[in-house]
């Protein structure tokens, strides 16, 4: 009763994940401005490549946005290995130098990224490749105004607890996505419980599991198994101040699904 209660405190600033909507960029951000949006996250590597955006283009960014009264809750930037892999990692570092600087030129201090799962503490080589290679980026981030945010799912709880506690204060956040999480065979609960206070970004995503088929599927918000209202209650109480973006990955209507999930935050 008392998460319920506190919910109140809660201020909801809604984000859409431009991707789900499927259209050309000004075109979505046209959408979600109609859905009623305060922020958009954008993908740096469908939308707004920044190894083809000039200063210019960024302006003229920034001046949509505005136009639009519009602000970037976080850009997404998904790398094919994880920063504990030694092949091609050179190149993926710069890749995220540039998405990181990109992502402070639009506006925002949060790139959302999802690098697979984990090494364990026990593979001592690529445990500390993966904390040493984090904690460059952290001191990069913090040089040019934009950090890093690990999505949930495949990492559990525990493994980022862990890795949080290994590096400095304020090198990595967290992008809490639900939604992961249960097709993960995770419990958001549990896991936001340990990492809450290092959360930046939120993903309103749902999800259900299907025993008869072992496995688990993406549903709209609300009607899964991730328990929101417990969920937000448990940000507030670590006063949460950033944005809750919601996002379809698999739906036949991500349009209609999008403004339903807005809808049940605002009920909220």
């Amino acid at each position: 009763m008392d998460h319920v209660c506190s919910l109140t405190m809660l201020q909801i600033r809604i984000g859409v994940d431009l991707a789900s909507l499927h259209q050309p960029f000004k075109q979505a951000l046209l959408t979600a401005r109609t859905l009623g949006a305060q922020a958009v996250e954008i993908d740096a590597q469908q939308q707004l490549r920044p190894e083809e955006l000039t200063q210019t283009g960024v302006r003229h960014v920034r001046k949509m946005l505005e136009d639009l009264d519009l602000r970037v809750c976080a850009v997404a930037f998904a790398t094919r290995r994880g920063y504990h892999v030694s092949e091609g990692l050179e190149a993926r570092l710069e890749a995220t130098q540039r998405v990181l600087r990109l992502a402070y030129d639009l506006g925002t201090h949060v790139v959302s990224t999802r690098v697979g799962q984990l090494p364990s503490p026990e593979d001592a080589s690529s445990w500390e490749l993966l904390c040493e290679v984090l904690e460059d980026l952290g001191r990069y981030g913090q040089k040019v105004g934009a950090l890093l945010a690990l999505q949930t799912g495949p990492p559990s709880g525990e493994q980022l607890r862990k890795l949080l506690d290994r590096l400095p204060e304020g090198s990595l956040g967290v992008d809490f996505h639900p939604g992961r999480l249960i097709l993960h065979g995770q419990e958001p609960r549990k896991t936001l419980e340990k990492v809450a206070d290092h959360v930046w970004h939120v993903h309103a995503v749902d999800a259900t599991r299907d025993p008869a088929r072992h496995q688990a599927c993406e549903v709209p918000l609300g009607q899964g198994i991730a328990e929101f209202p417990e969920l937000l209650a448990i940000l507030e109480e670590h006063r949460y101040l950033g944005y809750i973006t919601v996002s379809r990955e698999q739906s036949d209507a991500p349009l209609a699904d999008l403004q339903q999930a807005i809808q049940f935050l605002r009920n909220l």
